[in-house]
């Protein structure tokens, strides 16, 4: 220890015992490191800590006065001083200014206070050093004797004597209270010499410890600092990114808020706008239904202004669309008449007539109470009464984009989904909205749509522009509503917050949304309808109409609508025998490969076609577009105003019009740019050939006026040409070749290598996955890629990759099903049996639910004295073909209840009718599951429902204001639910719903309070007959007196039944699905008049006909009355076919079993009749070949 080697005694002492000036410390270095570690306890000042990078000085606990001396040490502090020279020593005092000290940082540390100088000169040496050492004295001493054993043997003198004898020196220290000895034992030689001679080295250790410890610690604080510093640092990043979390999500939030806000905001608009409309439509068809003919207000024909019609969207269960509705934006388009003349032959009477047809159009639109302008029309409102005025049933569970796919345009909008409901709002600020021409929007239905869920029947998946982009959805209104969405994950979204009704129930597929979601090819494979085909279980019609809805042909997009093909070839003779080969068209070809040199050319320039950028094809047009389907649809609206948008308003030349069913086809075999196949509406319209709305379509250049179009010469009416068109379509030859066009259209012919093969190639735009227009960024090309799309024509998805299995042949099927289908003896005689009931009432009503699912099926009679009898049902014994051993079973077995005679009151209906009321067969009406009866003509004007198992009162509904006179019942649908029809003295009818889950009529499962869903009016006499068609929407009526009315089933009055001359009072109806409405007239005339009203055919005959019955497909009639035979007649013109053998008794009622072999007839006598019938040997086909 250097620094301490050459201090003498005498200036320790001398330094320890002088009164220091004030703020002064003692230097440290003077003093042995020893004697500062003794001192260090004594004293409690500020500890400064040095690094090589930081300071750090920790404040006293408290400040020690000393009257003595101020020492200014650190506690417990090693100096180390063989590190830092004079120099570098670390500054102790705090910077006071007798220490010259640089380092100011430090803290000011409080000075002891000194003994003042007056006093210190008059004390003795000993009693400065007691008075210095006073508080460090006890410590030094007490060190001493706890360390008296180390010491004794460490401190030796010169001669190796003990300094610190343990015992009696160590004692007397100890208790000595004077600091002489003390100081005299630090201060001799001795102890100096042994501190160096034995300390040092540990000394020298404990400074080398001391710097290890030091640096170690440095490490230490250097590690913590770092480590908190990066902790501080992640806590502050931590910081900085919730920060931006939670500000990014509030932004989020009050986005999402505002989003919701606005959608809150755009619904409440669209369910004002939607009341509006509503409110609108309803004042429409208060004002139609006083202002019509037989309403309150009627005027004379001669006042009244000229009807329009157009079709309906309203889909049968075939998807044709045949029912014609009034039409209040309906004209005769004399702007499209002027533009011709003046664009085509400026000729002046032309323009007259023109100006003419303006000039009345305004004059006759002058009543516009009566013509305000609709949003779509009141035909199609799914429900007038609304139960509440809610809205929005719930929170939007989905909202997104959306483009209504409508004939003609696709507008942009909003699709929101609820809990219950499904929502669409036009975005009317779009600019493409405001360029679509006012008269197009005016026919376009959902522009602000609301639909609810428990009115969704069906789910397509669609494409739109060749892209899977779109749904349509059928309605159990019977329209179908299409959306394009903007892009495949979308439509998936939309279709899983739709209910789970899959593809609906007629195509053999379970209702899921995966069916929805399914391609059309999967759909295809999936269904049961192929087979059903091959079995002739359904006709060749319903199986083409299935392959164009699941190939995504629509009504909703022209460019895509569906395609059936020609199948007749001679239309100019004057008649046509469908059992000539020659007059059918070869199925196995395209359209543009019939003509054999037409073909070569188009295969020549598949070969000869050069062009890097187009693929090879045979045709540039295609056999579907738009503007041929609008072609051919020219005659009735709403096509016509579309077509007149698409020609830019103005019709086309009158050479060009569709004018000659003959014509159309010379030039699809001959016109190279003409390959058109036809549209369904040739096999069920003949609406579409006749100009009924009186438009000028121009003169031909040979001078032919261009009106209705010209049939073939063996069809006298467009009725006729649409029936031989269907019974053609439905023949064997094409029944044998209808695979082969299946192949070319949705088959394997329709791409690749079989499809040059077949010459069946058409422009690459017009198959699926020709074109991505997502992945064209430039909105300009993108626009052209969809217009070439719009104007070359869609081809169908393909639905198999193999060829189609044909149609087995009509005997095939004979033998295969082992039932007498067609061709077949007649097994049977045509009486089966006769039954006779004990009460020999006559039997006023016969009621057969036979079809095979039903739990118990019977064949029901009612008499006159209103005894009823639940006679069950065996189906009618096989044919000669079928097994033998089998013991010979009468098809029906007679009610145990009414053959015993015992259970008579369980059969019987008790209540009291009116008396005027005459029992007759519409007096009542069985559900379809023979468990209910429904009885009219109680004298409180209720009709009532019975249990047909044991006779007592379900339910007494009340609606008439007069005695209900008449029931009649629509087909029923799965569950059993289906339409009920009263009529009443009070010459209205109301239409009621048969719920058949709680079996009763209404919504209330308790039957009680039972409203309506529409009531009928515009007859003016008491209501004798009617009959309602669910498929067609239509209820038809006859009064005591006056014409028989066809109303909608929403109550909308659409077509008066103009019959000849004396038929006024009609007593018996019949409507068909097929769309034909039979009426009897009590002077014993017969017509037959079209879905749309039109008279058909009419007959006489001289017996008082008491039943009619229609087949299902409308193509036979069979009467009975009180002649007592049965008659079989040929719907179309009425023709006699067949008579029965005649019964003793008059008929009074009549049904068809199920599968319609046989006839069933309830006799004046009180017995019913059963006739084998098959109508297939009425079949022209039969009749010609077998």
């Amino acid at each position: 220890m250097p620094a301490a080697k050459n201090v003498n005694v005498k200036d320790i002492l001398r330094s320890l015992v002088s009164a220091p000036a004030e703020g002064t410390t003692v230097d440290p270095t003077v003093l042995p490191p020893t004697f500062l570690g003794a001192l260090g306890d004594a004293t409690e000042q500020p500890v400064q800590f040095r690094s090589f990078d930081r300071s750090v000085v920790v404040a006293p606990k408290k400040s020690v006065t000393s009257s003595a001396a101020t020492i200014n040490v650190p506690t417990n502090a090693v100096s180390v001083v063989s590190s830092l020279d004079s120099g570098q020593a670390p500054d102790l005092t705090g910077g006071s200014p007798g220490n010259g000290s640089s380092n100011s940082r430090l803290p000011s540390v409080p000075t002891v206070s000194s003994v003042p100088g007056d006093s210190a000169s008059n004390m003795s040496i000993t009693e400065r050093l007691e008075h210095a050492l006073e508080k460090a004295a006890p410590l030094l001493r007490e060190i001493f004797v706890d360390f008296a054993p180390f010491l004794s043997r460490t401190l030796l003198g010169s001669h190796g004597q003990e300094l610190l004898i343990e015992g009696t020196s160590l004692v007397c220290m100890k208790s000595s209270s004077s600091v002489v000895e003390l100081v005299m034992l630090l201060c001799s030689q001795e102890w100096q010499n042994s501190i160096q001679k034995n300390a040092g080295l540990a000394f020298i250790e404990l400074v080398n410890e001391g710097r290890l410890l030091s640096q170690t610690m440095k490490d230490h604080l250097v590690r913590v600092a770092n480590e908190a510093e990066f902790i501080l640092s992640r806590q502050r990043a931590e910081d900085i990114h919730r920060h931006a979390e939670f500000e990014s999500l509030s932004a989020q939030y009050s986005a999402d808020k505002r989003e919701d806000e606005k959608m809150c905001d755009h619904l409440i608009r669209a369910a004002k706008y939607r009341d509006h409309v509503t409110a609108t439509q309803l004042i429409q068809k208060i004002i139609n239904i006083l202002t019509d003919k037989h309403g309150a207000w009627g005027s004379s024909a001669g006042s009244r202004p000229r009807e329009f019609w157009r079709l309906d969207y309203w889909e049968d269960d075939l998807r044709r669309r045949r029912r014609f509705v009034h039409n209040l934006l309906g004209s005769t388009h004399p702007e499209a008449t002027l533009k011709a003349a003046i664009e085509h032959a400026p000729d002046e009477d032309v323009l007259v007539k023109g100006k003419q047809s303006i000039k009345s159009q305004a004059l006759g639109n002058q009543n516009s109470e009566s013509e305000i302008l609709l949003e779509g029309d009141d035909d199609t409102l799914s429900s007038i009464e609304e139960k509440e005025l809610e809205n929005v049933a719930g929170p939007v569970s989905l909202s997104t984009s959306a483009q209504l796919v409508a004939p003609c345009i696709a507008l942009k909008g909003t699709l929101s989904i609820t809990s219950s409901e499904l929502y669409f709002e036009v975005d009317e600020e779009d600019p493409g909205f405001k360029k679509i021409d006012p008269k197009i929007l005016a026919y376009t239905e959902g522009l602000h749509g609301k639909w609810l869920f428990s009115e969704i029947r069906s789910i397509f998946s669609r494409r739109y522009l060749l892209q899977n982009t779109a749904l349509e959805i059928f309605m159990a209104n019977r329209v179908a509503v299409m959306f394009n969405f903007p892009d495949a994950a979308t439509v998936k979204k939309v279709v899983n917050c739709l209910p789970r009704v899959g593809i609906g129930t007629s195509f053999g597929l379970p209702q899921t949304r995966r069916i929805s979601l399914a391609s059309p090819r999967q759909i295809f494979k999936a269904s049961n309808m192929t087979q059903r085909w091959q079995h002739r279980e359904i006709s060749n019609f319903e199986y083409l109409m299935f392959l164009n809805t699941i190939a995504g042909r629509t009504y909703n997009d022209l460019n895509q609508y569906p395609v059936f093909p020609w199948v007749i070839t001679n239309y100019d003779s004057e008649e046509l025998d469908l059992t000539l080969p020659s007059n059918f068209r070869d199925l196995s070809k395209p359209i543009g490969a019939l003509n054999p040199k037409r073909g070569a050319f188009f295969a020549e320039r598949y070969e000869t076609w050069e062009d890097d950028q187009v693929p090879k094809f045979h045709y540039g047009t295609h056999y579907s577009t738009a503007g041929f389907t609008l072609t051919w649809l020219l005659r009735i609206e709403p096509f016509t105003t579309f077509f007149l948008n698409l020609q830019g308003g103005k019709f086309d030349h009158a050479d060009r019009t569709f004018s000659s069913i003959s014509r159309a086809w010379r030039n699809s075999q001959r016109d190279t740019s003409d390959i058109k196949e036809l549209i369904p509406d040739f096999y069920y319209l003949p609406e579409m050939f006749v100009n009924e709305n009186n438009y000028n379509l121009g003169v031909m250049d040979d001078g032919t006026v261009v009106s209705d179009v010209e049939l073939p010469p063996w069809a006298k009416t467009p009725e006729e040409f649409v029936r031989i068109n269907r019974l053609a379509l439905e023949s064997e030859f094409v029944s044998c070749q209808l695979h082969q066009w299946i192949d070319l259209i949705f088959g394997y012919k329709q791409q690749g290598p079989e499809a040059v093969r077949a010459l069946n190639v058409f422009y690459y735009l017009t198959y699926e996955g020709a074109v991505n227009l997502n992945s064209i960024t430039d909105p300009v090309l993108r626009e052209a890629a969809e217009a070439q799309i719009r104007s070359f024509g869609q081809t169908p998805s393909q639905l198999l990759i193999e060829p189609h299995p044909p149609r087995s042949s009509a005997m095939q099927v004979y033998l295969l099903l082992q039932s007498p289908l067609m061709f077949t003896d007649q097994a049977q005689q045509d009486v089966i049996m006769v039954l006779k009931f004990p009460s020999n009432s006559p039997v006023t009503h016969v009621a057969a639910n036979t079809q095979p699912g039903l739990a118990n099926p019977a064949v029901i009679t009612v008499t006159a004295n209103r005894l009823f009898a639940v006679n069950k049902w065996h189906s009618l014994p096989a044919h000669q073909g079928a097994v033998q051993d089998q013991p010979y079973q009468l098809p029906v077995e007679i009610d145990p209840l009414v053959a015993s005679n015992t259970g008579v009151h369980r059969r019987q209906i008790t209540d009291l009718l009116d008396q005027s009321i005459q029992v007759h067969s519409q007096c009542f009406v069985i559900t379809s599951d023979n468990r209910y009866i429904l009885v009219c003509g109680f004298w409180d004007k209720s009709f009532r429902v019975y249990s047909t198992d044991t006779g007592k009162l379900i339910q007494v509904v009340f609606g008439h204001w007069d005695v209900v006179t008449c029931l009649a019942r629509s087909e029923s649908y799965i569950g059993g639910n289906c339409y009920i029809l009263s009529g009443s003295r009070d010459a209205t009818l109301l239409l009621w719903y048969w719920n058949g889950k709680t079996n009763c009529i209404g919504d209330n499962p308790s039957g009680e309070f039972a409203s309506p869903r529409a009531i009928l009016t515009g007859h003016d006499y008491e209501i004798v007959c009617a009959a309602i068609c669910a498929e067609l929407g239509l209820v038809i009526s006859g009064s005591k007196d006056g014409p028989c009315l066809i109303h909608s089933m929403n109550g909308d009055l659409l077509r008066t039944l103009e019959a000849p001359e004396n038929c006024l009072k009609a007593k018996l109806i019949q409507a068909s699905r097929e769309g034909h409405c039979v009426i009897y007239y009590d002077n014993g005339h017969f017509c037959v008049f079209s879905v749309n009203g039109k008279l058909q055919a009419t007959m006489e005959t001289d017996d008082n006909i008491r039943a009619i019955q229609l087949s299902r497909d409308g193509q036979y009639l069979l009467t009975g009355g009180d002649n007592g035979v049965v008659m079989v007649w040929q719907v179309c013109d009425l023709k006699q076919l067949f008579a029965y053998p005649g019964c003793d008794a008059g008929i009074r009622s009549m049904a068809l079993s199920y599968d319609q072999r046989c006839i069933m007839t309830g006799m004046a006598s009180g017995s019913i009749v059963l006739f084998y019938n098959d109508f297939n040997r009425w079949h022209h086909e039969y009749q010609t070949r077998y």
